[in-house]
């Protein structure tokens, strides 16, 4: 009888949240499934250079942090984060500019994980974020689950066009602003001291949120240091950090810096989740970072990684075809790439697959459609040599279908 009942079991049908099967899967994900294949050249993920990863420091600290912390580097911690480490964390922050104590830290697993948060703190269905257009494909999908809608800002080399977002404020209604201020994620720019400043006056006037995902600001490799919008703004900003891109993605270890208040918000949220980051994970980059080792490692990458823009941007001046257009960030891991507007990014990146290279495409960036004709490159993963003959593929390709 059981075995009858269990031939009939279908968990296709079952009943899933219209919501939910509605969703997207990441676009750069399953991108990446592909361009696992050997001999691709891929520039389409976000990736550090893993070659970077301290393994070789990270093997002694796990032992010492074993050694030191017994038992209590394996237990359950506090929903906010282990005290140390927020201490630790509000020092730094401090130190950039950010007068910040521990009981303005939450400790997130990954500041993918302080999106979700906020998305599921602030949105009603149909409620209104306020974005850079393109912003980071990632945060629209944590805010497409609460089925948000969005008013967009269009971008120049100086960031988001501040003068339109008081229109936007007045016409929408939205619950906050969501910015990448900082080489940004997708295009590599950053937003001017002129416009951060304007952006936190228009927000103040209307009590409204700024929400600053910043992973990027410590892999600045040319040009002077900003002000972060948290310095700037103080309260009105809820600061998103993380280690995945100075230390290591996997550790999933990231925090939001916000007044205490709202933090408290974050924490009862975030209790229904996952109670707490990976307590091993947080003794792990607290000892990394107190034994003063964060630092070199910081200034490791922004030598690779200004190589490698540099590679990347000598090689698109060499080889490609007129009518395209890049941006030039200062720090970060990304350049954009405009096309003509006949050209579909979208339309190539199969041709692109076959040719051995990879990319992606501009539209899933864009949360109100658009960006047919841009593509994003990831510059941090690839070697010199793998950047320089993807290049010449990509140019090649441009050649042939433009």
């Amino acid at each position: 009888m059981l075995v009858e009942l269990m031939q009939r079991v279908d968990p296709g049908k079952w009943p899933v949240a219209p919501h939910v099967r509605h969703l997207e899967a990441s676009i750069i994900r399953e991108i990446l499934k592909v361009t696992s294949q050997p001999g691709v050249i891929s520039f389409a993920g976000g990736l550090p250079a893993p070659e970077l990863f301290p393994l070789d420091e990270m093997t002694r600290i796990a032992a010492d942090v074993i050694a030191k912390y017994r038992s209590n580097s394996l237990q359950y911690s506090l929903s906010q984060g282990i005290t140390p480490f927020r201490e630790l964390l509000a020092q730094r922050e401090t130190r950039e500019g950010s007068p910040t104590t521990a009981d303005n830290i939450l400790v997130t697993s990954g500041s993918q994980q302080a999106i979700e948060l906020l998305a599921r703190t602030f949105i009603d269905p149909g409620d209104y974020i306020l974005t850079e257009n393109p912003t980071y494909v990632g945060a629209l999908q944590a805010f497409n689950y609460y089925r948000a809608r969005y008013c967009t800002v269009p971008m120049d080399d100086q960031g988001m066009m501040v003068d339109q977002v008081e229109e936007c404020i007045r016409k929408y209604k939205p619950k906050l602003v969501y910015t990448v201020s900082n080489f940004q994620n997708p295009t590599g720019i950053t937003m001017s001291v002129a416009r951060r400043e304007e952006l936190l006056n228009v927000a103040a006037k209307y009590n409204l949120p700024v929400v600053d995902d910043n992973p990027y600001s410590e892999i600045r490799f040319t040009g002077q240091p900003l002000p972060s919008l948290k310095s700037l703004g103080g309260d009105l900003v809820v600061s998103l950090r993380t280690y995945s891109k100075t230390l290591a993605p996997g550790l999933r270890i990231g925090w939001m810096n916000a007044h205490p208040s709202i933090i408290n918000q974050f924490e009862k949220v975030r209790q229904c989740v996952d109670l707490h980051t990976s307590t091993f994970g947080q003794f792990l980059c607290y000892e990394y970072t107190a034994q003063g080792l964060l630092e070199p490692q910081i200034e490791r990458l922004k030598v690779d990684y200004r190589h490698k823009r540099q590679a990347m941007l000598q090689r698109l001046e060499e080889t490609f075809p007129d009518g395209v257009k890049w941006t030039r960030p200062e720090g970060g891991m990304f350049l954009w790439l405009t096309l003509p507007e006949h050209v579909s990014a979208k339309a190539l990146l199969p041709k692109a697959i076959e040719r051995k290279v990879a990319y992606v495409y501009g539209s899933p960036f864009f949360p109100n459609g658009g960006g047919d004709n841009c593509m994003r490159l990831n510059y941090s993963n690839a070697t010199i040599e793998g950047i320089r003959e993807g290049i010449a593929r990509l140019a090649q390709l441009l050649k042939d279908n433009m």
